[in-house]
């Protein structure tokens, strides 16, 4: 990725921006329904140093699709020149999270004969491309190939069969498809903010890289990224993932929820749910009375907190057993005996790991980045956890010496030519 540290008008350089020797640049952008959060690392041999974020409101974009490109441009733009004044850097390429309902994730098996010789790194990449070798939605596209594991002959878990010598070679892959027409937009959003896209990733995946442990992937987790527009899962189990899904319920439709009920605007009903929220209403005092703004002229109501912390609950726990029902279906359930893991913004709601673990029966914590470091005011949160992820993405992509994956790029170039 190419670097530029120089800037238009002198901006003063953090501390850890004045030491002679500079690492590499990441940057990732979590293009969010409610957020755009700009998330700027310098990557050395053993650590990776945040030295800028930035966050804007994200208009245009709904359930994590855009709806409209203009606005959504000058969102990005915003929370990128707010990572780019703190960093003190000029920022041209970035590790851009995906998601929505449009995203479709699955399990494919792929097989090579390998007739009794040793296993080359060609017939690595051979068998995971006979394993992507499936029929999709014409309107569907790849974007992650994921190896779960290998098998040589009876031989089962394996992680790296090269070098192995067998007579067939057997892997699991998890393919992730988006839609084409929503890649489109985001990228072309990018683009027009002045910035080229690296690579697109899965915003669960990136949140993983972020606040998941290794033993928890190895002893069986899932994560539940609840955005403001959608909830993302991932569940990771023997060190690998298992299952992706995308549920379009999210910390929106709470904010929505009390606007409706309480009939006060938007802005206001969001305001009241991070000032008074709680998952909990249980343990909300009936005679607490708050104030809720009401349309037009009229005056504000009094409204007690445990009608407002009523219609959260009621909503949180449609998204949990939405959530629960997933993780049934996927037949994972029974292997995560690590947990779950909550992030984004929404698992700052209070008392939320109370009810996640009432509704889903097993234990709950909530994650917030780690393995990063850095002195940059506000990236150790839940709502920063993708952001903080595309960037050990693209550190993790930059590491790894065979890309079993096509670059984003080349794939889109292919795409876009379909639909122009």
């Amino acid at each position: 990725m190419e670097e530029s540290y120089e800037q238009e008008t002198p901006i003063e350089l953090p501390q850890s921006r004045r030491s002679s020797e500079r690492g590499d640049l990441i940057v990732g952008l979590d293009i969010g329904t409610t957020k755009i959060c700009c998330v700027v690392g310098e990557v050395f041999d053993d650590q990776i140093q945040i030295i800028g974020v930035g966050t804007a409101p994200s208009l245009g974009m709904r359930k994590g699709v855009v709806v409209n490109i203009e606005s959504t441009v000058a969102s990005i733009r915003k929370a990128v020149k707010v990572a780019e004044d703190i960093s003190g850097c000029h920022l041209d390429a970035v590790y851009v999270g995906i998601a929505g309902n449009h995203i479709k994730g699955f399990n494919s098996p792929g097989i090579l004969a390998i007739n009794g010789r040793e296993i080359k790194q060609t017939d690595i990449q051979e068998v995971i491309s006979a394993a992507r070798t499936v029929k999709i939605s014409e309107n569907q596209r790849v974007i992650h190939v994921l190896p779960q594991e290998y098998m040589v002959d009876d031989h089962t878990g394996i992680q790296n069969p090269l070098g192995m010598t067998g007579v067939r070679l057997v892997t699991n892959v998890h393919i992730v498809t988006a839609d084409i027409g929503a890649v489109h937009n985001l990228v072309t959003c990018c683009n027009k903010a002045g910035l080229e896209v690296a690579d697109l990733v899965l915003e669960s995946i990136a949140s993983a890289k972020s606040v998941l442990g290794p033993d928890e992937m190895e002893l069986g987790v899932a994560l539940v990224d609840v955005g403001g527009g959608t909830t993302d899962i991932a569940v990771f189990c023997d060190g690998t993932i298992r299952h992706t899904c995308e549920i379009g319920l999210g910390g929106h439709n709470l904010t929505n929820d009390l606007s409706v009920g309480l009939r006060t605007p938007l802005a206001e009903a969001e305001r009241l749910k991070e000032d008074y929220g709680s998952a909990l209403s249980s343990i909300v005092k009936a005679n607490h009375v708050v104030d809720v703004p009401s349309v037009g002229d009229r005056e504000p109501r009094r409204v007690t907190q445990k009608v407002l912390v009523d219609i959260i609950e009621a909503r949180m726990i449609e998204i949990l057993e939405i959530v629960d029902r997933e993780l049934i279906a996927s037949g994972q359930k029974n292997r995560i005996n690590a947990g779950v893991v909550l992030t984004g913004g929404t698992a700052l709601l209070a008392h939320i790991v109370d009810l996640a673990e009432q509704v889903l029966d097993l234990p709950v914590r909530v994650g917030y980045p780690v393995g990063v470091g850095g002195d940059v005011e506000g990236i150790f949160t839940p709502r920063c956890t993708t952001g903080a992820g595309l960037v050990m993405y693209g550190r993790d992509q930059q590491l790894t010496s065979m890309n079993f994956d096509v670059g984003v790029m080349d794939k889109m170039k292919g795409w876009f030519k379909k639909i122009m």
